[in-house]
């Protein structure tokens, strides 16, 4: 089986993106699932272009990305993306997108293939803070997930898609007083748990 593994780089006024920081740190095999992963810029248009192109050259069985969501304290997988881009702040291009669909021609919502629970209670067992979440936002988080989900049915209908938000650094929040983070170190044991959980293997 194989996993294409995307995560954002930083965007906003941070100088750091959790998403790609575990990214690269997750092991190349898990449970019997080979890795491949990608690096995707916080742009609303480029964004969705890498992955198309990522998909036809790896070929991946399962697309998970990887993004960041401040002010949420645990790992939480996504369970649907919604037809909608209203961005509170520009992308990394000063593209900020205002109550405007992803897709014309695509649905009101896409729900994830992955098994969302199954992945949150993976990664509790590593005695971290995961829930399944029902909103991956209107930034780039969900457009890139929504995107994924469209091209799934349109194009890739062998293929599975999920996304997965989590926290700041501790490093982030240094001048946020009050706002939840974890630290690198048990994001890649989360995310790697979570990974464990589309395994084949029991």
């Amino acid at each position: 089986m194989k996993l294409l593994l995307t995560g954002f780089d930083p965007f906003g006024a941070d100088e750091i993106n959790p998403a790609f920081e575990t990214v690269k740190r997750i092991p190349d095999k898990i449970s019997g699932i080979k890795i491949r992963k990608l690096k995707i810029p916080t742009s609303f248009f480029k964004s969705a272009e890498i992955i198309h192109d990522a998909i036809l050259a790896v070929r991946p069985d399962i697309v998970l990305s990887i993004g960041q969501a401040g002010g949420r304290y645990g790992i939480t997988p996504e369970r649907i993306a919604i037809n909608l881009d209203d961005a509170r702040i520009k992308d990394n291009e000063g593209q900020q997108p205002k109550d405007l669909p992803i897709q014309l021609d695509g649905e009101t919502a896409y729900f994830t293939q992955l098994p969302v629970k199954k992945m949150s209670a993976m990664i509790k067992k590593q005695l971290l803070p995961s829930y399944v979440s029902t909103t991956a936002g209107t930034f780039v988080c969900n457009h890139i997930m929504y995107q994924t989900q469209y091209m799934i049915h349109k194009e890739f209908k062998n293929i599975k898609g999920g996304f997965i938000h989590i926290p700041f650094l501790p490093e982030q929040v240094v001048n946020r007083p009050g706002m939840p983070a974890l630290s690198l170190a048990d994001d890649v044991r989360g995310v790697s748990a979570a990974i464990k959980a589309l395994s084949n293997e029991p």
